[in-house]
């Protein structure tokens, strides 16, 4: 048996090659936005603002929570509450 690992050096180099030609042939996602069509791109766009909305409203609530001092505490600790 010879000293070189042939089996191990196939396998690095399928998994070298392999991954190069993912690369070059997997399109960017801008070259998927410009390939599609003008009514597939509009919905792409609403879904994004809607998405985005979303986030900004979420955000936006976590920020009044943080600001709040009452929402700091436990919600068994409230004083107000009688049982």
């Amino acid at each position: 048996m010879s000293g070189f690992p042939w089996f191990r050096m196939t396998l690095a180099t399928g998994g070298w090659l392999g991954y190069a030609i993912m690369r070059a042939t997997t399109p960017t996602p801008e070259q998927t936005y410009a390939a599609m069509s003008p009514d597939l791109r509009r919905k792409v766009d609403a879904n994004r603002a809607a998405r985005l909305a979303m986030e900004s409203e979420t955000k936006r609530q976590v920020d009044a929570q943080l600001k709040d001092p009452d929402s700091q505490k436990p919600v068994w600790a409230d004083s107000s509450r009688s049982s």
